[in-house]
């Protein structure tokens, strides 16, 4: 059995790969870098700051091929102006679009 020291229900991994992101009312999509991910969250750089609770939809583009790209709509718990101006974005994973 895996044990670990987090007190979460689901394991965060460490992920560096490109994300898109939208808000739910824009049309407007924009690229970041994906941070962490789990079965329950994730948190990814931005170019802005999103207001906690905003709605919305993240592509996770995997380096390789072998995983496959991820769609998900997700909840802003959390908005925190980094050093350089961006901003670090976790989010609460709402659904998992399908295919």
């Amino acid at each position: 059995m895996l044990t670990h020291d987090e007190k979460r229900d689901y394991i965060r991994m460490d992920v560096d790969c490109d994300i898109t992101y939208r808000a739910a009312d824009s049309d407007e999509i924009k690229v970041g870098r994906c941070l962490t991910l789990s079965g329950a969250g994730v948190s990814f750089i931005a170019e802005r700051s999103f207001d906690i609770g905003a709605a919305m939809e993240v592509s996770i583009i995997p380096k390789t091929s072998i995983t496959p790209p991820m769609t998900a709509f997700i909840e802003v718990v959390r908005s925190v102006r980094q050093a350089d101006a961006s901003y670090e974005i976790a989010a609460s994973i709402k659904s998992i679009k399908g295919n």
